[in-house]
């Protein structure tokens, strides 16, 4: 159960054996076994790189059966292998489309690498028609772990942090211009004081002095 046996005689595919209890079979035949069960294989970590040209190691996880036992065994050497290279081969066209990560001021969220459930559904699709001619079906091959490479893991780190400290820096600009717009315009408008152009660069410029040295303070 869960195996099937490959005949051939004198170099000719004879048929294959499922049935499970007794029957005889021509001694003179060659027999090779093939498991025909569901399979997982967990790849170890594969070198890809980004759009970006960025390092990364990722780990996928294949859900296959072998569909067409003649294919499978007569067809190619050796049919693991070739699943795990055509796995290789799917995965660098995949991750070559798109970025590892997506920068802070991107318009669209999704089209990174981090969607998983979209760059899944990619390499499922490449690797069952790379397998299909040699009798495998591929039900799914999805990545479980995306991660730089050792020797830019901390540069990108880094350079992620700069990006949100930028991301941040400009966030509180564009709330303490706003906030010192509104204090002057309150001002005049109310009457309370009288400005002309100088003082009113002046009022701003020490405005936005202390709304910023206020933020700073506040800030954990």
């Amino acid at each position: 159960t869960g195996g099937a046996w490959v005949l051939g005689l004198f170099g000719r595919y004879r048929g294959t054996v499922r049935r499970t209890g007794l029957m005889w079979v021509n001694p003179l035949s060659r027999r090779r076994r093939v498991d025909v069960r569901l399979r997982h294989w967990r790849s170890e970590p594969m070198q890809a790189v980004d759009t970006n040209g960025v390092a990364l190691r990722i780990v996928v996880l294949v859900a296959w059966r072998v569909k067409d036992t003649a294919r499978a065994v007569l067809g190619v050497e050796d049919h693991e292998q070739y699943l795990r290279e055509c796995v290789e081969a799917a995965l660098s066209r995949v991750v070559s489309r798109l970025p590892a990560d997506v920068s802070p001021s991107a318009l669209v969220k999704d089209a990174t690498l981090r969607n998983t459930e979209a760059v899944g559904e990619s390499l499922t699709r490449l690797v069952a028609a790379d397998t299909a001619p040699v009798g495998l079906e591929v039900f799914s091959a999805q990545p479980t772990r995306i991660e730089y490479a050792p020797e830019v893991a901390a540069v990108m780190q880094r350079r992620r942090i700069a990006a949100l400290d930028a991301q941040h820096r400009d966030t509180v600009l564009a709330s303490v211009v706003d906030s010192v717009e509104d204090t002057v315009t309150r001002l005049t408008m109310r009457g309370l004081v009288e400005l002309d152009d100088y003082e009113r660069k002046a009022l701003v410029k020490d405005l936005t002095v202390a709304f910023c040295t206020g933020r700073r303070e506040g800030s954990p």
